[in-house]
């Protein structure tokens, strides 16, 4: 009970599943730290309360004694009338009441309630830091959320940012500090880069090797650009990427769902030594596609062709993606070149299918 008083409930779930999960459970998981905290104290409470009657029995007056001088039969009285009183003694002096009703009578009782005071400084230190320590554990994090709130508000109220946008700011930092337990990043960044990259293998392998663009690719490939991958959380109806941005990541979705919108543009491909070259031809209306077939991915077209992003990505619900530099991915790339044109290949056959809505 002690040493699942101690673990990271969360963190192992999301690390062998891989999922998501939030509620009651794990709080309750949490209150196993105050049964460490009560098993100290019944311990203590016990043990000090048996030895303390031990000594009043085995001396040589038992009138002469902390319980005789109340109870002066009391050896040949109930044994658990002797444990009751030892323990209310026991229970007083931890606590520090000092009723006084039943105090120390003679030299061993004395020298036994000195040590065992000096404990009880101790034993009190240990019980209100813990115990503080649960109760302030959430209410510092609540306060860095308010305060992190509060520095949005500021900052949106002296620029004067759209509502819609400052909502969007909010709702990110609020999923940022529930999101946080679950993707330890400070257990993570102290942890050798061999752990942390097979701790990415384990959680983000299948999601990689899954997504359209790096089918049939090998899998020394896969394994560098898992390592190099980072996780991120995105509540709903949140920009991921903004049309005609400057492309600095792609992202591939491990649970979610998200949403492309653009401007409905005419464009045409040419395919000229496997390049594939976009020509804008017109303008028109705000279009919404919910993907087809590419909708694992986000980010890949500016990425791959080093051009602004063609479209606005959005996530329909809570999301969790994760991404990569293209600094990152063409080193590797460059280092990989059948890979890469596997890579161009499966992009082109998944990208074809545009012309089904006439783009």
């Amino acid at each position: 009970m002690d040493i699942a008083s101690t673990l990271p409930f969360q963190f192992l779930y999301r690390l062998f599943t891989g999922k998501m999960h939030e509620g009651e459970v794990f709080g309750f998981l949490n209150l196993l730290r105050l049964w460490r905290l009560r098993r100290v104290t019944l311990f203590a409470v016990h043990s000090a309360g048996c030895f303390y009657f031990w000594i009043a029995a085995h001396h040589k007056s038992s009138g002469s004694t902390w319980i005789g001088a109340q109870v002066p039969d009391f050896e040949q009285r109930s044994i658990w009338l002797g444990y009751t009183y030892s323990l209310y003694w026991s229970i007083v002096t931890l606590t520090t009441v000092g009723y006084g009703d039943l105090h120390a009578e003679n030299t061993e009782e004395k020298v036994f309630n000195i040590f065992y005071m000096l404990f009880n400084i101790g034993l009190t230190a240990y019980l209100i830091g813990n115990m503080t320590n649960l109760v302030v554990h959430s209410a510092v994090r609540t306060f860095a959320m308010r305060d992190a709130i509060n520095e949005i508000l500021r900052y949106a109220n002296k620029n004067r940012l759209p509502e819609s946008l400052k909502e969007q700011m909010l709702t990110h930092m609020q999923l940022k500090f529930k999101t946080a337990e679950l993707q330890q990043e400070e257990v993570l960044e102290d942890l050798p880069k061999a752990i942390r990259s097979s701790i990415a293998r384990h959680l983000f392998h299948r999601t990689v090797e899954n997504a359209y663009l790096f089918k049939g690719v090998s899998e020394d490939l896969i394994i560098q650009l898992v390592s190099e991958m980072k996780a991120e959380y995105f509540p709903p109806k949140v920009d991921i990427i903004l049309q005609h941005e400057i492309s600095t990541d792609f992202y591939i979705l491990v649970s979610g769902a998200l949403v492309w919108y653009f401007f409905f543009y005419t464009l045409s491909y040419y395919y000229q030594m496997q390049n594939l070259i976009i020509h804008d031809t017109g303008r028109a209306d705000i279009q919404k596609w919910n993907g087809a077939g590419a909708a694992d991915m986000a980010g890949e077209i500016g990425v791959l062709f080093n051009i602004s992003q063609p479209f606005t990505v959005r996530t329909k619900r809570l999301s969790q993606v994760i991404r990569i530099s293209h600094q990152h991915f063409k080193q590797m790339v460059q280092q990989h070149n059948a890979d890469g044109k596997t890579i161009l290949s499966n992009f082109i056959q998944v990208w074809d299918l545009l012309t089904l809505f006439d783009v």
